[in-house]
């Protein structure tokens, strides 16, 4: 993957962003990864080494290349402009196959929704931070399995969710997207969110009370 000054860039896909920001503290690897995000445009393959820390730069790109987790691009892509007021229209809202998301923070404040009422909102982000305290009480107990995503029902053969949360981390900071009906993680809007929340850095933060 080498290649001349200034290209290729790289960019990180849906399911590298769900890889690389799915722990409240990242190993090493995770993050190099979170480095693909970390400017207001795609990165070269050269400046993305030189932010690599403690591990193999190369070795990694090849592993997360066959995993699916990086592509490469062959012209600069820039970042996504943050504008907060349509926010969860552009960005959460084609995560749901109903668009009808929420994005919460980890002490259960809503920070955009799409589809739903802001009482509804408000509902399932305070889901979310009862979410977000099982996953570490459990974890406490040895089990980090809750601290993956979770699905909700009313089918009982468990064809297809009401709601769905998923739990990521930026910088420490940790958000749930809570996503109506069919999840749709495999979007480029999933990069988007992750990348723009990166960008904004504490304009997302919880309001302070």
């Amino acid at each position: 993957m080498n290649g001349a000054a200034g290209g290729p860039w790289l960019m990180l896909t849906p399911s590298g962003v769900l890889h690389a920001f799915s722990r409240r503290e990242p190993d090493p690897e995770r993050r190099a990864l979170q480095a693909l995000l970390a400017a207001p445009q795609a990165q070269d393959a050269a400046s993305w080494r030189a932010r690599c820390d403690g591990v193999e730069a190369e070795a990694l790109l090849e592993a997360a290349a066959r995993r699916h987790w990086v592509q490469v691009l062959h012209r600069p892509q820039p970042g996504p402009e943050v504008r907060l007021d349509d926010f969860a229209q552009h960005v959460i809202a084609p995560l749901s196959g109903e668009r009808r998301a929420v994005l919460a923070s980890e002490s259960g404040f809503s920070l955009g929704h799409a589809g739903v009422s802001q009482e509804e909102a408000d509902a399932l982000s305070a889901a979310a931070a009862d979410f977000s305290d099982y996953a570490a009480r459990q974890a406490r107990r040895g089990w980090d399995g809750a601290g993956r995503c979770v699905s909700f029902f009313s089918d009982p053969q468990l064809l297809l969710p009401d709601w769905s949360f998923v739990p990521f981390w930026v910088e420490g900071a940790g958000y749930w997207l809570a996503i109506g009906g069919e999840p749709l993680l495999n979007n480029l809007a999933m990069v988007e969110l992750a990348w723009s929340i990166r960008l904004a850095g504490n304009r997302f933060a919880a309001p302070i009370v």
